[in-house]
């Protein structure tokens, strides 16, 4: 049963990017959400926050694993995290999405999920630069802030609201009309039918 939705922490990693997607991956009550590290040691988010991770890497159960997410952070431009990278491999070879935003996505690149899927990332020619194992370049979307294809999300440092909504879109969470409204109520502040009344009176 696939029930759980798994995000890793790391020294820095970038705690604002995902925020909105976990919010809504909570918010009905039906999946389970685990940090997971390299280690079971503290870390510390790039925003000051202190962060006890449920689990490492290693005892990630691929065949609860609903979606693994990958955020942010300088350990990704720095070329380290080859752990993190088998585990994504692992995590998509057994048949679970896997997600990365911002430099997240060098390592959904360094584990090669990316050379055959449309993909986006922060700019044109950033993963090329970093990652020599990366041959997706011809599949790269500049055009978009976020999109899924093959099993992998991939969005833009300025894309959380688009992250949030390709993650909502993968586990199936609301109905494609109440996933569109969503989408406009965070992304250009218009309310949903339901609320305008409601704001009206208050």
């Amino acid at each position: 049963m696939r029930d759980t939705v798994y995000f890793l922490v790391f020294d820095g990693f970038a705690d604002w990017q995902a925020a909105l997607a976990l919010c809504e991956v909570r918010r009905p009550g039906d999946w389970r959400v685990q940090t997971v590290g390299f280690s079971m040691e503290p870390v510390m988010s790039m925003g000051g926050l202190g962060v006890v991770p449920d689990a490492t890497l290693a005892q990630i159960d691929a065949t609860r694993a609903a979606l693994l997410i990958v955020p942010g952070g300088h350990l990704w431009q720095r070329g380290e995290g080859e752990l993190a990278v088998a585990a994504i491999r692992r995590i998509h070879d057994a048949g679970a999405p896997v997600a990365g935003i911002d430099s997240g996505v060098l390592a959904l690149a360094r584990a090669q999920l990316l050379d055959h899927c449309r993909h986006t990332g922060n700019w044109p020619g950033q993963i090329a630069s970093q990652v020599c194992v990366y041959a997706g370049a011809a599949q790269y979307d500049s055009e978009v802030l976020a999109v899924s294809d093959g099993g992998t999300i991939t969005a833009s440092h300025l894309g959380s609201v688009e992250f949030a909504r390709e993650v909502i879109r993968t586990l199936d969470l609301y109905s494609p009309n109440d996933r569109e409204h969503w989408y406009r109520l965070f992304k250009h502040a218009q309310l949903p039918p339901w609320c305008v009344g409601e704001a009206v009176t208050a």
